[in-house]
């Protein structure tokens, strides 16, 4: 991996940021499969030092909150005991925390969806952000008191559960269902009606799907290890926040948010 030319790397983040998969970044740029997950290891370690530094005091009027499935390795229904046990395959979740104002994902934690998994991410949440914004999650349970453990009493929160329609798609199409409810449960405080949301999160959950070929659906592309998985969403998110210039905003989550006066490049990131 160090005898890697500069250009060479930027080819290969490239490739990835841009929702390509391991295999075929390997193909377009002909630098090896395994040389590939190196350089993400050790770009995803830097993306999360970047995160950890730069994403702090973050000031915003609401949060959405939300998960993200994917997989490693194999499915829940296909692990053994031992593997059930050591909790790095099966089922994993990416809870995002994010600015509807300013796009920015302020916090993530992957990991299985449980309740020790919600208190962490919600204690991060908590670090980065200034004052106390109002928060919307859905149903998950195990949110209500990791969102008073971090935020208090006092903090403006709701939680928001969609219902479906039962609806048959018929042989060889897959679509999602029509939502056909919402419920809104305000937990503490007197939330803001117009601020119960999570949208923008479940919008922002597309962006992930297009962007990160692993948690892409119906497909080949998943994880074969945790730390790979944990890694590449690191990136994507580093990136996403200071490099990729928003759509609806023209400039990035970052600078929309006051944490940086310009857009990064990737090499910036990458620090290569």
């Amino acid at each position: 991996m160090n005898t890697l030319k500069p250009e060479k790397k930027m080819a290969v983040l490239s490739a990835l940021v841009e929702g390509n998969s391991i295999r075929s970044t390997s193909r377009m740029t002909g630098v090896h499969k395994k040389t590939i997950m190196k350089l993400l290891h050790e770009v995803g370690e830097r993306c999360e030092n970047v995160l950890d530094q730069n994403v702090r005091n973050v000031s915003c009027e609401a949060i959405e909150c939300d998960e993200v499935w994917t997989f490693v390795a194999k499915k829940d229904h296909r692990l053994t005991p031992d593997e059930r046990v050591s909790r790095d395959k099966g089922d994993q979740y990416v809870f995002v925390g994010l600015d509807p104002d300013s796009k920015l994902v302020v916090s993530f934690t992957v990991g299985k969806r449980d309740r020790v998994n919600a208190h962490r991410f919600l204690q991060d949440l908590r670090a980065r952000t200034a004052g106390s914004p109002q928060i919307t999650t859905d149903g998950f349970l195990p949110y209500r008191t990791a969102v008073e453990d971090a935020f208090g009493n006092d903090v403006h929160y709701a939680m928001l559960v969609k219902t479906y329609a039962a609806d048959d798609p018929g042989p060889g199409r897959y679509s999602p269902p029509q939502v056909s409810g919402v419920e809104i449960t305000t937990v503490t405080g007197r939330p803001a009606r117009n601020r119960i949301c999570t949208s923008f999160v479940e919008r922002n959950n597309l962006t992930m799907r297009l962007a990160l070929k692993r948690l892409n659906r119906l497909s080949l592309a998943f994880s074969k290890k945790l730390s790979a998985l944990k890694a590449a969403v690191a990136l994507h998110f580093a990136y996403y926040n200071f490099c990729r210039i928003h759509g609806s905003l023209r400039i990035t989550p970052a600078m929309a948010a006051g944490l940086t006066d310009h857009v990064w490049s990737l090499r910036e990131l990458a620090a290569c």
